[in-house]
């Protein structure tokens, strides 16, 4: 999996914490475009992205292709290709159940943070849409 680039993005790296560390409003004079909800909007969804991304990235890359390797690797050398894949076949359904606990824990993590990323979309979009008047009747 290959990351996601944004072209929007702040420039720094995401912090680890979810909401900005400084009053984003201290460096805002009262002409320019509000960013507060802006910036951690951004923020948090190169944080979930990262999540996703790290998650998918252990699971399948790392974790997977070892126990993969690992199942094939005990079999004997004059196993035949069909046995191959039963061996495979078996590994996977077992892959499966046990990974099913972490699998549904991210996801359920993952639909929370999304939900939440998706209500402060909505909360950008709306400052946007106020700012956008106040000028209009602040020119008027």
């Amino acid at each position: 999996m290959r990351p996601i680039i944004y072209d929007d993005a702040p420039l720094p790296s995401p912090p680890t914490l979810l909401r900005h560390p400084y009053s984003l409003t201290e460096f805002q004079d009262a002409q320019s475009r509000p960013v507060d909800l802006e910036l951690q909007f951004k923020l948090q969804r190169q944080q979930l992205d990262n999540f996703h991304q790290d998650f998918w990235l252990d699971q399948n890359n790392i974790r997977y292709y070892a126990a993969k390797e690992t199942a094939l690797s005990n079999l004997p050398e004059t196993t035949t290709d069909l046995d191959k894949e039963n061996a495979l076949s078996e590994f996977n359904t077992l892959w499966y159940i046990q990974e099913k606990e972490r699998t549904d824990l991210y996801t359920a993590e993952w639909r929370k943070r999304n939900f939440q990323l998706i209500r402060l979309g909505a909360q950008v979009e709306f400052q946007k849409l106020a700012f956008r008047v106040s000028k209009f009747f602040q020119s008027s």
